[in-house]
């Protein structure tokens, strides 16, 4: 019998339905599986093989694309969180996979251990996160995947396989696309539990653009954000501190008028707005943007590192070689400036250092991670594939959880391990138990 799917946010209001948080993929699955353990997950596996079925793990719903979409049965992450066990003195843990990144402090904190680097979303489970290449900033930093010493999944024969950092298969298994096996566990290097300190400012565009590659090989971590139509970013510079550097951070109260309500309320008002009186909406972003001062934040790395993010949102986000990305972010500008779009939206920046992992959009290369947004409820345009188009130019990679076009032989040519990739799936998954429309198309069939 169908059951419930919560999803991220919200139960969707009609038994049985799934649908990710930003609205781009729904589904209806014939069954819920909600295992309690790796036996149960073992099951739920073998069940769907006999009968020629899929399964299809859940997460959160928090990737854009529908990576996650189910087919058949949808394996839920309800009873699949905390901790396994921890090495205190290798400052390793092992977390079952459907933890989310939310609940890594509180799980962290007691042996004075935090994770190296995180996105500035934290609604994800591990797995999911790990599994679509979910990244933050800073070039002497990776994706969280590239933290993954050790996993444990099941494959779509219902084996159970696991594999550690001296096994090759974890180049594979660490971002997997949900393609190679269910993740149950997974094991994180982490560090010493460390403090950030956040700078927070508006920069003349022209002065962000032209100090970038200086900038971005200088700070610990570094992003941006350009509203499109204004000669101004907001810039995020961290600097990383001991866990006993003193700290400043933003009291409850001033946390929620900051970021609730001047953050995200202004920002849907000026989304909102923008759909009924888009030249409206372009004086309230000027307005906003010469309103903007300083601010700096200093406290533990979890309190830094993410934010809320309650207006609801589409997005793509591409790789591009760190040397292309101030021209594929000029191109960008251009494209807007010449079109008739009405983007609410800032465009987002940020890097990664290279890694080694099979498919990750930093395999082999330093990257800059160029972004666009489009608020839920804006009317179609074709602003994603004219972005999609200029980043196909300059050497993009699309992350695999967000919104972008392409399919196997794109990502062939793109990635010079994807067969290698592929040969692990004919192994670990021959009949395809794991497979969507959206492994279909990015991995063919």
């Amino acid at each position: 019998m169908n059951k419930w799917i919560p999803g991220l946010d919200e139960l969707t209001g009609r038994p049985g339905q799934w649908r990710n948080w930003g609205r781009t993929a729904s589904a209806f699955p014939s069954y819920v599986s909600r295992p309690a353990s790796i036996e149960a997950v073992v099951r739920t596996i073998e069940r769907a093989r006999e009968r020629g079925g899929t399964v299809k793990a859940l997460g959160a719903g928090h990737s854009f694309t529908a990576i996650s979409q189910p087919r058949d049965v949808a394996l839920a992450p309800d009873h699949q969180s905390g901790l396994v066990s921890v090495d205190v003195e290798r400052k390793r843990v092992t977390l079952r996979a459907g933890t989310r990144l939310h609940e890594l402090p509180a799980i962290l904190e007691p042996y004075g251990l935090a994770m190296e680097n995180l996105g500035d979303i934290d609604r994800q489970t591990i797995a999911g996160a790990v599994s679509t290449g979910t990244h933050g900033t800073g070039l002497r930093f990776g994706g969280i995947a590239t933290q993954v010493v050790g996993a444990t999944v099941v494959t779509g024969t219902g084996a159970v396989l696991t594999v550690d950092e001296h096994d090759p298969r974890l180049q594979a298994l660490a971002l997997g696309l949900g393609a190679l096996g269910v993740l149950v566990e997974v094991t994180l290097q982490c560090v010493d539990r460390f403090v950030l300190e956040l700078v927070e400012r508006p920069v003349p565009l022209a002065r962000t653009l032209d100090e970038f590659g200086d900038t971005v090989r200088v700070q610990d971590h570094y992003e941006f954000f350009w509203f499109p139509g204004t000669e101004v970013t907001l810039t995020k510079t961290t600097t990383r501190h001991p866990g006993d550097h003193p700290r400043k951070p933003l009291g409850g109260a001033r946390r929620f008028f900051e970021d609730r309500l001047i953050g995200n309320g202004a920002l849907l008002a000026m989304c909102e707005v923008n759909r009924i009186a888009p030249p409206l909406a372009a004086r309230m972003v000027d307005l906003a943007t010469s309103l903007t001062g300083e601010r700096t934040v200093v406290d533990y790395s979890t309190n830094v590192y993410t934010t809320e993010r309650s207006v609801r949102f589409r997005e793509t986000e591409w790789a591009v070689p760190l040397e292309n990305t101030m021209a594929a972010f000029g191109e960008v500008r251009a494209a807007i400036a010449a079109s008739d779009w009405d983007v609410a939206f800032p465009v987002e920046v940020r890097t990664a250092r290279a890694d080694d992992l099979m498919v990750s959009t930093a395999s082999g290369r330093e990257v800059g991670y160029i972004a666009a947004h489009q608020y839920v409820r804006d009317a179609p345009c074709d602003y994603f594939a004219e972005f999609e188009r200029i980043m196909i130019d300059h050497g993009g990679r699309p992350h695999w959880g967000k919104m972008h076009t392409r399919t196997a032989d794109f990502f062939a040519a793109a990635y010079p391990r994807f067969g290698e990739f592929r040969a692990l799936r004919d192994v670990l998954d021959p009949d395809r138990v794991f497979a969507n429309d959206y492994l279909d198309a990015v991995l063919g069939r």
